[in-house]
């Protein structure tokens, strides 16, 4: 038997149900492989629940999930629980592996609890998942890097929309921290950019506006970090049914895309090179997809998915089967990185010995 892999998918997220589908599909992926794997399911509701049974799509529908135990997770591993919410059994992790889409769990929430419980986590790290989560931080991040992305503004009310207008029409509105095109609108006018608005701020509390790009082309582009070096994919081109690139399009056969993307080499090379350079100058590791903008010539990078729908397992191999040794490859970096941080030393000053016992009044008695 092999490592001892937690994944780790759902979460209190719209995207819960596509995080289901994603994460089951990597615990196969690996037990195809030899791991064992411990799956990790967060309900919508945050509580997680644990269990073999937890690889299989059909124990996800009408709650079946709940039949499963609870767990926690704990120094070093995970604890299942018995019905009165007392721990049963103790099972210990080498690496865990994240496959929450949206929410806390890619906003940097499931990295920082096993990094508190010293588990190594071959997926995102914190400062990137929380980022690169919220599309204004984004634009902020890729700034002050000089890569360049579409004209914006950041509206924290809906009545905010002057700052919108100026943009000028046709305009985009995406929720700021959501993502596989949840909410996401075009807007060719005043009434539908207010309207836009209105449904944005249902979701979030932060609404992105963009000017919409003419001639615009979806291009995605993913990468990895092995053995101290950035893998990329080909480009992908995606397709949309509309203005846009929505939900439907992604998930329930609306749109359609080309692997490789019918670009200019010199252009898919450009592509290839940015997002390698993003992802070393961030220090970024797993799986990340970068989502581009093509106008003729121009070059934008419109999003970062540090969870990328079903791990970008198709840009990144030709199948499952040779989707395993990707998997493998990052979370043997994971546990490299673990190890070479371990040996750094966490520094004890020996201030609080030497501090006399009245030497702060609010300290207590």
């Amino acid at each position: 038997m092999g490592r001892s892999i937690a994944v780790i998918f759902g979460g209190v997220s719209n995207e819960n149900e596509i995080s289901v589908i994603t994460g089951t599909m990597a615990c196969n992926v690996l037990k195809s492989g030899g791991d064992r794997v411990i799956p990790l399911y967060i309900s919508q509701k945050g509580e997680m629940f644990t269990g073999d049974g937890l690889t299989v799509l059909e124990n996800f529908k009408n709650g079946k999930y709940s039949a499963f135990s609870n767990a926690v997770v704990a120094k070093g591993g995970i604890y299942t629980l018995n019905k009165r919410g007392r721990p049963r059994k103790f099972v210990g992790i080498d690496v865990a592996l994240n496959c929450c889409h949206g929410g806390s769990g890619e906003g940097g929430g499931v990295c920082g609890l096993f990094a508190m419980n010293g588990i190594p986590v071959a997926s995102a790290g914190m400062f990137e998942s929380a980022a690169f989560m919220d599309k204004y931080f984004t634009k902020l991040v890729l700034s002050s890097l000089g890569v360049k992305t579409v004209s914006y503004a950041y509206i924290r009310r809906p009545t905010d929309i002057k700052e919108a207008e100026s943009l000028g029409f046709p305009v985009i509105v995406k929720p700021a921290k959501l993502g596989s095109s949840i909410g996401i609108q075009c807007a060719e006018n005043f009434e539908e950019l207010q309207s836009a608005l209105d449904a944005a701020f249902f979701y979030d509390d932060g609404v992105i506006v963009e000017k919409y790009v003419e001639n615009r082309r979806e291009i995605n582009c993913a990468a990895y970090m092995s053995g101290g070096k950035v893998i990329t994919s080909e480009c992908e081109e995606a397709f949309t049914s509309g203005d846009i690139l929505s939900f439907d399009d992604k998930y329930s056969g609306g749109g359609k895309s080309v692997l490789p993307a019918d670009i200019p080499e010199q252009t898919a090379n450009e592509i290839k090179t940015l997002t390698s350079e993003v992802y070393k100058r961030l220090n970024m590791r797993g799986i990340v997809r970068f989502d581009y903008i093509l106008s003729g010539s121009e070059i934008y990078i419109s999003e970062i998915n540090t969870v990328p729908g079903s791990l970008s397992y198709y840009l990144l191999s030709n199948g499952f089967k040779e989707f395993y040794p990707v998997l493998q490859a990052v979370i043997i970096q994971a546990l490299e990185d673990f190890r070479l941080a371990a040996e750094k030393t966490i520094l004890t000053t020996g201030i609080l010995e030497e501090l006399p016992s009245n030497g702060c009044k609010f300290c207590g008695k």
